[in-house]
C-alpha cells in the first residue's frame, strides 16, 4: 500500500521519464533517496545497463548533505573513467532541492555536464 506521497512522487516521477531517456552519447543520471542514504546511477537506456553506480553506504558518519557531495563526486570520476562526458539528470520525481541538488552539483564540479 502506497501513501499520498509516494503516489504524488510516482505520477511526477512518470511524468518527468516520458521526456528523459539515456541514450549510448548521453546516458541518464538517476538519483534515489532514502531517509539515510542517497544512490546515483548512471544509466543507458537503449541496452538497460548500468554504466556507473555510486552510494552513500558507508559515510553513515556524516551530515546527509555531505553524503550526497561524495557520493556526487565519485559518480562523476566513476563515470568519466567509463567515458561519459555529458547526461541527462533524472530527478526520479524528487523536487530538485537539498541532497538531491547537492548531488548534482557535486557532479557538474566533478566534471559532468547536463
Amino acid at each position: 500500500m502506497t501513501t499520498k506521497k509516494e503516489q504524488r512522487r510516482l505520477k511526477i516521477k512518470f511524468r518527468i521519464r516520458k521526456r528523459v531517456n539515456g541514450t549510448a552519447e548521453r546516458p541518464r543520471l538517476s538519483v534515489f533517496r532514502s531517509n539515510k542514504q542517497i544512490y546515483a546511477q548512471v544509466i543507458n537506456d537503449l541496452t538497460g545497463t548500468t554504466i556507473a553506480s555510486a552510494s552513500s553506504l558507508g559515510l553513515e558518519k556524516m551530515p546527509k548533505i555531505e553524503q550526497a557531495h561524495k557520493v556526487g563526486e565519485l559518480l562523476a570520476e566513476k563515470a568519466k573513467a567509463a567515458g561519459v562526458e555529458t547526461v541527462v539528470f533524472d530527478r526520479n520525481g524528487y523536487l530538485y532541492h537539498g541532497r538531491v541538488k547537492e548531488l548534482a552539483d557535486a557532479a557538474r564540479s566533478g566534471g559532468l555536464k547536463f
